[in-house]
């Protein structure tokens, strides 16, 4: 310790400088991704309170993170204008809900889980999130694997306390440790994009990345999950669409964009009238009409209050109206809406779907147009992510909650970071603040 020093100033530099170091940044980040994606399996082996407690020591050590790196983090591009405005709608609508506590309760977690992804989206860049992420995957379908040979084959007998059915050995529905077989294929959706990217990049040995890749892909299938052929669709077409926008010289790029936007409009329109066959053809009829059902008598409800919606709640709470009302009339237990977009509307609305719309919509386009002109493939996780979360929030919520709302974020601030209006106006008042994060 130096002359001029004392003990309470060295204690502090110390503590300063381990939050500010690569190391624990990284260590961070892990750790935000297992215990986000493994959310389910904690609750289950120990209690939800271990869970927000996990969650609420994360944000701690978050805030100590982004003071500690406070010279090289500009607060005006901390946190993108859209997420900041949906969680301030959310928190608002507790003066309206029929349980303001319970409503600021899941506005706080709303905010909680947002914050991680924005000190993750501010300590590390594109490329290192996809490399944790990758790590955190693998492990965690690794385990699920492992589990459901262990229920499936070697046991024969379900783990009902982590709502495993032990189906491995009929090739599926499988949960792993996520729950159920819906949330399974879509993680496994997201972990096929990372392990692809970590493939491209080089960023791992190439017999890993191959064995990521399959687990990943057999897991989806095993899940039996109607969704992850539609996910995997998408990002497939999204993919050929940014392989050909790439290749195109600069001068013609404007208007293959917009040639590509209204093929979008024109596919989403004919999906839309074709649905019934489409339906049948994935052999999902009965789940998308309840499904159907469920959406128009939400919409029903929706008519008492359209413009501020009943008041946030995230995952539905049956003893609070209108979900215990919406469960009675189907005669169902729904957790959620089956549809980030028609949640949103009920418990937000009209209001509250624009800004989720603006949220996602402009994270989409600023992540699109910056894997469309850069030449590292890395840029191209970011919008292929965005694509998964938006199609899959067209048959479940888990966007608007734990890992779905963590990714949404992420991607969020990742997009913000090359492509903001805010970024120029610092620029303007400000000169001397440190220029925006690249990216990769």
């Amino acid at each position: 310790m130096s002359g001029g020093g004392t003990p309470s100033s060295g204690s502090s530099g110390w503590v300063t400088t381990l939050l500010a170091s690569a190391s624990f940044a990284r260590a961070y980040t892990l750790t935000v991704f297992a215990a986000v994606f493994a959310s389910f399996a904690i609750e289950r082996l120990m209690s939800p309170t271990t869970y927000v407690t996990i969650v609420a020591g994360l944000c701690l050590l978050g805030i100590g993170i982004l003071i500690a790196r406070r010279d090289e983090i500009a607060l005006l591009r901390l946190v993108p204008f859209t997420v900041l405005a949906f969680i301030a709608w959310a928190t608002i609508s507790a003066v309206w809900s029929t349980d303001a506590a319970a409503t600021l309760r899941n506005a706080l977690t709303l905010a909680g889980i947002g914050l991680l992804a924005v000190v993750i989206g501010h300590i590390r860049d594109t490329l290192q999130t996809v490399r944790a992420l990758g790590d955190v995957l693998r492990t965690l379908l690794g385990i699920s694997l492992g589990v459901e040979i262990l229920s499936g084959i070697l046991l024969d007998t379900p783990f009902r306390f982590l709502a495993v059915e032990g189906n491995l050995a009929s090739l599926g529905p499988v949960q792993g440790i996520f729950g159920t077989r819906n949330l399974l294929g879509f993680v496994a959706v997201l972990a096929l994009i990372t392990f692809l990217i970590e493939y491209r990049t080089q960023s791992v040995r190439t017999g890993v990345s191959v064995a990521s890749v399959i687990l990943a892909g057999s897991l989806a299938a095993f899940s039996d999950s109607p969704t992850v052929l539609v996910l995997a669709v998408a990002v497939g077409l999204a993919v050929l669409a940014l392989v050909l926008v790439r290749r195109v010289r600069p001068a013609r790029r404007r208007a293959v964009q917009f040639t590509l936007g209204g093929v979008v409009v024109v596919g989403i329109a004919v999906g839309y009238a074709l649905r019934h066959p489409i339906v049948a053809l994935l052999g999902a009829g009965t789940d998308f009409s309840m499904r159907v059902d469920l959406w128009n008598l939400m919409v029903d409800y929706l008519r008492f209050r359209p413009v501020q919606g009943w008041g946030w709640y995230g995952p539905w709470d049956d003893g609070e109206f209108p979900f215990n009302a919406l469960n009675f009339a189907l005669r169902s237990d729904h957790a959620t809406g089956l549809n980030s977009y028609f949640d949103v509307l009920l418990q937000l609305g009209w209001l509250g779907l624009l800004l989720f719309f603006a949220l996602a919509g402009i994270a989409l386009v600023r992540s699109w147009l910056v894997a469309t002109e850069r030449r590292s493939v890395v840029y191209a996780w970011t919008p292929l992510l965005l694509v998964a979360l938006l199609v899959d929030s067209m048959f479940e919520s888990f966007t608007l909650t734990g890992l779905g709302w963590l990714m949404l974020v992420l991607c969020a601030v990742r997009a913000g970071q090359s492509r903001s209006w805010r970024e120029r106006i610092g620029e303007r008042l400000d000169p001397s603040l440190p220029p925006a994060a690249p990216g990769l």
